[in-house]
């Protein structure tokens, strides 16, 4: 893999740091939800965004 430039670097911590907050915001919803439809959507969103968030790092690896 070619080495990152700062720009770029940095935009990939940028878009970590949102992928995480989705995470978190994503399990809350889905700990507080009593629908378990809903429940169960803001899980899958949730996996969905830290899958995201794997991708991202692995970028950095």
């Amino acid at each position: 893999m070619a080495n990152l430039t700062s720009k770029e670097l940095s935009a990939i911590e940028d878009q970590l740091s949102c992928e995480m907050n989705l995470i978190k915001k994503y399990t809350v919803y889905s700990q507080t939800a009593t629908d378990p439809q809903i429940k169960t959507k803001c899980e899958q969103i949730a996996a969905k965004h830290q899958t995201h968030f794997d991708k991202l790092m692995g970028h950095l690896n």
